[in-house]
Protein backbone atom coordinates (compact mmCIF):
# COMPACT_ATOMS: atom_id res chain seq x y z
CA UNK A 1 0.00 0.00 0.00
CA UNK A 2 2.89 2.37 0.73
CA UNK A 3 3.95 2.52 -2.91
CA UNK A 4 0.38 3.08 -4.05
CA UNK A 5 0.00 5.97 -1.61
CA UNK A 6 3.26 7.48 -2.85
CA UNK A 7 1.92 7.13 -6.39
CA UNK A 8 -1.19 9.10 -5.41
CA UNK A 9 -3.70 6.26 -5.85
CA UNK A 10 -7.00 7.64 -4.41
CA UNK A 11 -8.18 4.21 -3.22
CA UNK A 12 -4.91 3.58 -1.41
CA UNK A 13 -5.03 7.05 0.15
CA UNK A 14 -8.58 6.45 1.40
CA UNK A 15 -7.66 3.04 2.80
CA UNK A 16 -4.53 4.43 4.48
CA UNK A 17 -6.53 7.19 6.15
CA UNK A 18 -9.08 4.67 7.44
CA UNK A 19 -6.31 2.56 8.98
CA UNK A 20 -4.88 5.65 10.69
CA UNK A 21 -8.26 6.78 11.98
CA UNK A 22 -8.87 3.32 13.42
CA UNK A 23 -5.44 3.47 15.14
CA UNK A 24 -4.57 0.20 13.44
CA UNK A 25 -0.99 -1.16 13.73
CA UNK A 26 -1.02 -1.21 9.93
CA UNK A 27 -1.61 2.55 9.99
CA UNK A 28 1.42 3.11 12.19
CA UNK A 29 3.49 0.88 9.89
CA UNK A 30 2.34 2.93 6.91
CA UNK A 31 3.47 6.18 8.55
CA UNK A 32 6.87 4.61 9.16
CA UNK A 33 7.08 3.76 5.48
CA UNK A 34 6.13 7.20 4.11
CA UNK A 35 7.50 9.59 6.71
CA UNK A 36 10.84 10.27 5.00
CA UNK A 37 8.93 11.11 1.81
CA UNK A 38 6.93 13.90 3.47
CA UNK A 39 7.60 17.54 4.28
CA UNK A 40 6.86 18.96 0.83
CA UNK A 41 3.19 19.92 1.19
CA UNK A 42 2.19 23.24 2.73
CA UNK A 43 -0.46 22.85 5.43
CA UNK A 44 -3.08 25.61 5.61
CA UNK A 45 -5.37 25.62 8.65
CA UNK A 46 -8.78 27.31 8.48
CA UNK A 47 -10.59 27.83 11.76
CA UNK A 48 -13.25 30.02 13.32
CA UNK A 49 -16.70 29.86 14.92
CA UNK A 50 -19.67 28.07 13.33
CA UNK A 51 -21.34 30.03 10.56
CA UNK A 52 -18.22 31.96 9.59
CA UNK A 53 -18.25 30.34 6.15
CA UNK A 54 -15.21 28.10 6.49
CA UNK A 55 -16.40 25.38 4.11
CA UNK A 56 -17.46 27.88 1.46
CA UNK A 57 -14.10 29.63 1.67
CA UNK A 58 -12.23 26.32 1.47
CA UNK A 59 -14.28 25.45 -1.61
CA UNK A 60 -13.22 28.73 -3.24
CA UNK A 61 -9.59 28.19 -2.26
CA UNK A 62 -9.66 24.77 -3.93
CA UNK A 63 -10.95 26.30 -7.15
CA UNK A 64 -8.24 28.99 -7.23
CA UNK A 65 -5.47 26.52 -6.39
CA UNK A 66 -6.60 24.20 -9.17
CA UNK A 67 -6.61 27.10 -11.62
CA UNK A 68 -2.95 27.48 -10.71
CA UNK A 69 -2.45 23.73 -11.43
CA UNK A 70 -1.67 22.92 -7.80
CA UNK A 71 -2.84 19.63 -6.32
CA UNK A 72 -4.91 19.87 -3.16
CA UNK A 73 -5.80 17.68 -0.20
CA UNK A 74 -8.62 18.67 2.13
CA UNK A 75 -9.15 17.44 5.68
CA UNK A 76 -12.56 18.62 6.86
CA UNK A 77 -12.97 17.91 10.57
CA UNK A 78 -16.58 17.62 11.66
CA UNK A 79 -18.33 16.93 14.97
CA UNK A 80 -18.93 13.28 15.79
CA UNK A 81 -22.31 11.68 15.27
CA UNK A 82 -23.57 10.39 18.65
CA UNK A 83 -25.02 7.38 16.82
CA UNK A 84 -22.46 6.21 14.26
CA UNK A 85 -19.33 7.87 15.63
CA UNK A 86 -18.71 9.26 12.15
CA UNK A 87 -18.43 12.81 10.88
CA UNK A 88 -21.57 14.88 10.42
CA UNK A 89 -22.29 18.12 8.52
CA UNK A 90 -20.91 16.62 5.29
CA UNK A 91 -18.21 18.97 3.99
CA UNK A 92 -17.72 16.61 1.07
CA UNK A 93 -21.31 17.37 0.02
CA UNK A 94 -20.54 21.08 0.05
CA UNK A 95 -17.45 20.49 -2.11
CA UNK A 96 -19.00 18.12 -4.66
CA UNK A 97 -17.94 20.35 -7.56
CA UNK A 98 -14.39 19.07 -7.02
CA UNK A 99 -15.24 15.42 -6.32
CA UNK A 100 -14.35 14.26 -9.83
CA UNK A 101 -11.08 16.18 -10.03
CA UNK A 102 -8.08 13.81 -9.70
CA UNK A 103 -6.03 16.72 -8.41
CA UNK A 104 -8.29 17.06 -5.35
CA UNK A 105 -8.72 14.60 -2.49
CA UNK A 106 -11.34 15.42 0.15
CA UNK A 107 -11.73 13.59 3.44
CA UNK A 108 -14.18 14.35 6.24
CA UNK A 109 -13.04 13.22 9.68
CA UNK A 110 -14.89 12.98 12.96
CA UNK A 111 -13.37 14.44 16.12
CA UNK A 112 -14.43 11.29 18.02
CA UNK A 113 -14.48 13.34 21.20
CA UNK A 114 -11.01 14.80 20.72
CA UNK A 115 -10.84 18.44 21.84
CA UNK A 116 -8.96 21.26 20.15
CA UNK A 117 -11.02 21.45 16.96
CA UNK A 118 -9.24 18.57 15.23
CA UNK A 119 -9.45 14.80 15.11
CA UNK A 120 -6.64 12.95 16.88
CA UNK A 121 -5.32 11.54 13.60
CA UNK A 122 -5.33 14.81 11.65
CA UNK A 123 -1.55 15.27 11.56
CA UNK A 124 -1.01 11.69 10.31
CA UNK A 125 -3.70 12.09 7.65
CA UNK A 126 -1.92 15.25 6.50
CA UNK A 127 1.26 13.17 6.22
CA UNK A 128 -0.53 10.71 3.93
CA UNK A 129 -1.75 13.51 1.65
CA UNK A 130 1.74 15.03 1.72
CA UNK A 131 3.33 11.72 0.74
CA UNK A 132 0.72 11.30 -2.00
CA UNK A 133 2.08 14.43 -3.69
CA UNK A 134 -0.46 17.07 -2.75
CA UNK A 135 1.04 20.56 -2.99
CA UNK A 136 -1.36 22.15 -0.51
CA UNK A 137 -3.29 20.49 2.32
CA UNK A 138 -6.25 22.52 3.60
CA UNK A 139 -7.36 21.64 7.13
CA UNK A 140 -10.77 22.92 8.19
CA UNK A 141 -11.42 22.65 11.92
CA UNK A 142 -14.68 21.64 13.52
CA UNK A 143 -15.52 25.23 14.42
CA UNK A 144 -16.78 25.03 17.98
CA UNK A 145 -15.45 28.36 19.16
CA UNK A 146 -12.57 28.79 21.58
CA UNK A 147 -11.17 25.24 21.39
CA UNK A 148 -9.46 25.54 18.00
CA UNK A 149 -5.91 25.93 19.29
CA UNK A 150 -4.66 22.54 18.04
CA UNK A 151 -4.56 23.88 14.49
CA UNK A 152 -1.46 25.96 15.26
CA UNK A 153 0.32 22.72 16.22
CA UNK A 154 -0.66 21.11 12.94
CA UNK A 155 -0.68 23.70 10.14
CA UNK A 156 2.09 25.79 8.62
CA UNK A 157 -0.23 28.81 8.52
CA UNK A 158 -3.38 29.39 10.60
CA UNK A 159 -6.27 31.40 9.19
CA UNK A 160 -8.89 32.60 11.67
CA UNK A 161 -12.25 33.41 10.08
CA UNK A 162 -14.83 35.69 11.65
CA UNK A 163 -18.28 36.67 10.39
CA UNK A 164 -19.63 40.07 11.44
CA UNK A 165 -22.99 40.76 12.95
CA UNK A 166 -23.58 37.61 14.98
CA UNK A 167 -21.58 38.32 18.12
CA UNK A 168 -19.02 35.65 17.22
CA UNK A 169 -16.40 38.29 16.56
CA UNK A 170 -16.37 39.13 20.26
CA UNK A 171 -15.67 35.50 21.10
CA UNK A 172 -12.92 35.35 18.50
CA UNK A 173 -11.14 38.29 20.06
CA UNK A 174 -10.47 36.38 23.28
CA UNK A 175 -6.85 35.49 23.92
CA UNK A 176 -6.82 31.86 22.82
CA UNK A 177 -8.08 32.37 19.28
CA UNK A 178 -6.22 35.66 18.82
CA UNK A 179 -2.87 34.09 19.52
CA UNK A 180 -3.14 31.37 16.88
CA UNK A 181 -3.95 33.62 13.93
CA UNK A 182 -1.35 34.22 11.25
CA UNK A 183 -4.03 35.74 9.02
CA UNK A 184 -7.44 37.10 9.98
CA UNK A 185 -10.31 36.83 7.51
CA UNK A 186 -13.52 38.78 8.02
CA UNK A 187 -15.87 36.81 5.80
CA UNK A 188 -19.33 37.92 4.63
CA UNK A 189 -17.78 41.35 4.28
CA UNK A 190 -20.88 42.63 2.50
CA UNK A 191 -22.76 42.43 5.78
CA UNK A 192 -23.33 45.39 8.06
CA UNK A 193 -20.71 45.51 10.78
CA UNK A 194 -17.80 44.14 8.74
CA UNK A 195 -15.77 47.33 9.08
CA UNK A 196 -16.50 47.42 12.79
CA UNK A 197 -15.21 43.86 13.12
CA UNK A 198 -12.02 44.80 11.28
CA UNK A 199 -11.56 47.77 13.62
CA UNK A 200 -12.06 45.55 16.67
CA UNK A 201 -9.35 43.15 15.51
CA UNK A 202 -7.04 46.05 14.72
CA UNK A 203 -7.59 47.38 18.23
CA UNK A 204 -6.64 44.02 19.73
CA UNK A 205 -3.56 43.73 17.53
CA UNK A 206 -2.52 47.22 18.63
CA UNK A 207 -2.10 45.82 22.15
CA UNK A 208 0.47 43.30 20.88
CA UNK A 209 4.15 44.04 20.52
CA UNK A 210 5.68 43.29 17.13
CA UNK A 211 9.41 43.66 16.71
CA UNK A 212 11.25 44.61 13.52
CA UNK A 213 10.76 41.86 10.98
CA UNK A 214 7.95 40.20 12.92
CA UNK A 215 4.88 39.08 11.01
CA UNK A 216 1.87 41.18 11.97
CA UNK A 217 -1.30 39.23 11.14
CA UNK A 218 -3.09 41.05 8.32
CA UNK A 219 -6.87 41.37 8.26
CA UNK A 220 -8.55 40.53 4.97
CA UNK A 221 -12.17 40.90 3.97
CA UNK A 222 -13.77 38.20 1.82
CA UNK A 223 -17.12 37.20 0.40
CA UNK A 224 -16.70 33.46 0.04
CA UNK A 225 -20.04 32.97 -1.72
CA UNK A 226 -18.86 35.15 -4.62
CA UNK A 227 -15.13 34.49 -4.35
CA UNK A 228 -14.31 38.12 -3.65
CA UNK A 229 -11.03 38.45 -1.76
CA UNK A 230 -10.00 34.79 -2.21
CA UNK A 231 -7.16 35.56 -4.64
CA UNK A 232 -5.84 38.16 -2.21
CA UNK A 233 -6.00 35.58 0.58
CA UNK A 234 -3.90 33.12 -1.42
CA UNK A 235 -1.39 35.87 -2.13
CA UNK A 236 -1.21 36.62 1.59
CA UNK A 237 -0.65 32.94 2.37
CA UNK A 238 2.27 32.94 -0.08
CA UNK A 239 3.68 36.09 1.53
CA UNK A 240 3.50 34.43 4.94
CA UNK A 241 5.16 31.31 3.54
CA UNK A 242 8.02 33.37 2.15
CA UNK A 243 8.30 35.43 5.34
CA UNK A 244 8.57 32.35 7.55
CA UNK A 245 10.71 30.24 5.21
CA UNK A 246 13.78 30.63 7.41
CA UNK A 247 11.90 29.73 10.61
CA UNK A 248 9.67 26.98 9.21
CA UNK A 249 12.02 24.35 10.59
CA UNK A 250 11.52 25.51 14.17
CA UNK A 251 7.74 25.54 13.73
CA UNK A 252 7.76 22.00 12.38
CA UNK A 253 10.07 20.94 15.20
CA UNK A 254 7.56 22.33 17.72
CA UNK A 255 4.83 20.32 15.96
CA UNK A 256 6.98 17.22 16.15
CA UNK A 257 7.50 17.76 19.88
CA UNK A 258 3.77 18.13 20.48
CA UNK A 259 2.93 15.01 18.48
CA UNK A 260 5.69 12.95 20.10
CA UNK A 261 4.52 13.90 23.58
CA UNK A 262 0.93 13.11 22.60
CA UNK A 263 1.92 9.71 21.22
CA UNK A 264 4.05 8.94 24.27
CA UNK A 265 1.13 9.73 26.56
CA UNK A 266 -1.26 7.64 24.48
CA UNK A 267 1.11 4.68 24.23
CA UNK A 268 1.97 4.82 27.94
CA UNK A 269 -1.70 4.72 28.95
CA UNK A 270 -2.24 1.78 26.59
CA UNK A 271 0.77 0.00 28.10
CA UNK A 272 -0.50 0.56 31.63
CA UNK A 273 -3.98 -0.71 30.78
CA UNK A 274 -2.73 -3.76 28.89
CA UNK A 275 0.38 -4.82 30.81
CA UNK A 276 0.42 -3.22 34.27
CA UNK A 277 -3.11 -3.21 35.65
CA UNK A 278 -5.04 -6.36 36.36
CA UNK A 279 -8.48 -6.87 34.84
CA UNK A 280 -10.93 -4.50 36.47
CA UNK A 281 -8.24 -2.81 38.55
CA UNK A 282 -8.63 0.58 36.88
CA UNK A 283 -12.35 0.63 37.66
CA UNK A 284 -11.76 -0.51 41.23
CA UNK A 285 -9.22 2.28 41.71
CA UNK A 286 -11.71 4.80 40.36
CA UNK A 287 -14.27 3.51 42.87
CA UNK A 288 -11.79 4.00 45.71
CA UNK A 289 -11.00 7.54 44.55
CA UNK A 290 -14.72 8.35 44.30
CA UNK A 291 -15.21 6.95 47.80
CA UNK A 292 -12.32 9.14 49.05
CA UNK A 293 -10.35 6.08 50.16
CA UNK A 294 -7.36 7.17 48.09
CA UNK A 295 -6.38 10.34 46.29
CA UNK A 296 -5.62 10.39 42.52
CA UNK A 297 -1.96 11.39 43.01
CA UNK A 298 -1.24 8.44 45.27
CA UNK A 299 -3.02 6.05 42.90
CA UNK A 300 -1.10 7.35 39.86
CA UNK A 301 2.24 7.29 41.72
CA UNK A 302 1.66 3.65 42.63
CA UNK A 303 0.84 2.76 39.02
CA UNK A 304 3.90 4.64 37.75
CA UNK A 305 6.19 2.77 40.12
CA UNK A 306 4.82 -0.50 38.81
CA UNK A 307 5.03 0.60 35.20
CA UNK A 308 8.75 1.41 35.46
CA UNK A 309 9.47 -1.77 37.40
CA UNK A 310 9.78 -0.38 40.91
CA UNK A 311 7.75 -1.41 43.90
CA UNK A 312 5.99 -4.07 41.84
CA UNK A 313 3.20 -5.51 44.04
CA UNK A 314 2.47 -9.18 44.37
CA UNK A 315 -0.40 -10.68 42.41
CA UNK A 316 -3.77 -9.24 43.43
CA UNK A 317 -2.32 -6.35 45.44
CA UNK A 318 -3.89 -2.95 44.81
CA UNK A 319 -2.20 0.45 44.99
CA UNK A 320 -2.37 1.99 48.43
Amino acid sequence: MTERVLAGDPRAIARAISLIEDESPSGAELIRGIFTRTGRAYLVGVTGPPGAGKSTLVDRLIAELRRAARTVGIIAVDPTSPFSGGAILGDRVRMQAHAGDPGVFIRSMATRGHLGGLARATSEVALVLDAAGRDIVLIETVGVGQDEVDIVRTADVSIVMIAPGSGDEVQALKAGIMEIADIFVVNKADREGADRTVSSIEAMLALETFGPGDWRPPILKTEATTGKGVVELLETIERFRAHTASTQGSRRRARAEFRMRELLSQRFVQHVEQHVLADGEFDRTLDRIAAREIDPYTAVDAILRRAIGRDRPTSGERPT
